[in-house]
């Protein structure tokens, strides 16, 4: 199997870090919303949210212009969308090579934790290659970041835990405007970079760690 693009999640890798560390800079953060600290509307019961309602310390880096801008991932289905985003290149990659692409796209519902481009780059390499090597596990992992049921930031943080489509459980903590996100297979949780993206078929959420089912 082909490698992922390792240059490219170091350098998105490099632009978070850039963002993270300048997240107090309200003029940056406001190229996609109004707010980096938390959602200015409230999203329906459903968990459908807007644009108005992203909020995260690296929003900024979400493009401002075209088919991966946040105006225009709205109207395509959740696969499509994240393929036009340069920051989850890596995971968009995976998808493909698990074969979820048709899957991801066809689902009625879903809320999606998506690691950015570095959050692969903290795996050691040879495990990384086993992992991407193996299709079962890497449908099974990627699966682990995606449930069935269509959820804001306050509606994950309400519910405590998930059921992800592989089965098991990932914990929720933290706030609405902060929500983390934990494994089974994790020792720290996951931290929200860009949370309450609107697609046409799920609400993601833009996470610092790749999550890890009991394996």
């Amino acid at each position: 199997m082909r490698k992922i693009q390792r240059l490219a999640a170091v350098g998105a890798m490099a632009a978070l870090t850039v963002a993270l560390s300048g997240c107090s800079n309200s003029e940056q953060a406001s190229t996609v919303t109004p707010s980096a600290a938390a959602p200015t509307s409230v999203a329906t019961s459903s968990g459908v949210t807007h644009i108005s309602d992203i909020f995260g310390p690296a929003c900024s880096q979400v493009p401002t212009s075209g088919e991966g801008s946040a105006r225009g991932m709205v109207d395509d289905p959740v696969a499509t969308a994240a393929s036009n985003n340069p920051l989850v290149s890596t995971l968009v990659s995976a998808v493909e090579d698990a074969g979820l692409v048709d899957t991801l796209n066809g689902a009625q519902a879903l809320t999606v934790l998506a690691p950015f481009n570095g959050a692969f780059e903290t795996i050691p390499a040879d495990t990384l290659d086993k992992m991407l090597a193996d299709k079962p596990t890497l449908a099974k992992i990627l699966t682990y970041h995606v449930t069935d049921k269509r959820y804001d930031a306050e509606g994950l943080v309400g519910a405590g835990s998930i059921t992800p489509l592989a089965g098991g459980s990932v914990t929720v903590a933290g706030t609405a405007d902060a929500p983390t996100f934990k494994g089974a297979g994790n020792d720290a949780a996951a931290n929200t970079l860009c949370g309450n993206i609107p697609t046409k078929n799920a609400t993601v959420f833009l996470i610092d760690t790749v999550l890890m089912p009991a394996m």
